[in-house]
This record gives C-alpha cells, structure tokens and sequence, in this order.
C-alpha cells in the first residue's frame, strides 16, 4: 500500500490544490480518465461541503486528504474537525422536478454516492469528521 497525507486550509482557495492532489494520485493509481474524474468531482463536493457546512464558513479549520492505493482500489480519507455529520438525516434530492426547483441540499452527497464505490462517514470526539471515498478498479 501507498500512502500519502497533505493538509490543505479550509478555504475555498484550497480546492484547486486539493483537486491536484487528488488527480495526481488517481492517474498514479492507473485510473482512467473517466474515474479520475469521478474521485476529483466526489473529493471537491465533499471539501466544498466541509468548508461551507462542516466548518461554517472559510478559515475556521483544515482539511486533512489522505490518499491510500492499493492492488484493488484507491481510498480518500478526509478529516476536518467541524460540525459532526450525520448523512443520514440528508434526504434524497428530488431530480424529478426542473433543475431550478431543485431544493438544495442533498445533491452533494448523492453525487458522492454515486461517483464512488464506498462512501463512510464517522465521527468521533477525538477525530472529528472522517469520510472514507474508495474507488475500487475495474468496478463496473
């Protein structure tokens, strides 16, 4: 297994170098463009959401990647010490109404969901927020 760990501000100004990180990683890891893509757009949308709810706001905490491959897949661990999260109180976004009535909230998560193989959400008082993203090769 390989690891590597960075720790970026949480500031919106991060997410570039954020997004760098995470794709040099997945095309190290020997993803394709289309899972590249996937791992980058899930990674941003959870720092997004870490920044604007976690933390409420920009500068109040960092955000902690680290990046884990293996033979079989590749695994974001982000942390961040904001407000706990439980996703299980998000509902599902409703995506039969036009996008313009689209309530907000939820849509994140539900890309993550989907982009990804395995989405995990923890929180403890020692640790803080943790979201687990694995992207496993050649998943279907």
């Amino acid at each position: 297994m390989r690891q590597k760990s960075r720790t970026f501000p949480g500031v919106f100004e991060s997410l570039p170098k954020i997004r760098n990180f995470v794709v040099k990683a997945a095309k190290k890891a020997g993803f394709g463009e289309a899972d590249v893509y996937a791992v980058e757009l899930a990674v941003d949308e959870a720092c997004s959401n870490i920044i604007e709810h976690a933390y409420g706001g920009e500068g109040i905490g960092d955000i902690n990647c680290t990046c884990q491959i293996t033979d079989k897949d590749l695994t974001f661990v982000i942390r961040d010490r904001g407000r706990p999260f439980e996703p299980d109180s998000i509902p599902e976004p409703d995506f039969s109404v036009p996008l313009d009535q689209l309530k907000s909230g939820g849509a994140g998560l539900f890309l993550m969901r989907k982009m990804m193989d395995d989405v995990r959400f923890e929180f403890t008082q020692d640790q803080g927020n943790t979201l687990t993203l694995v992207k496993h090769r050649n998943a279907k």
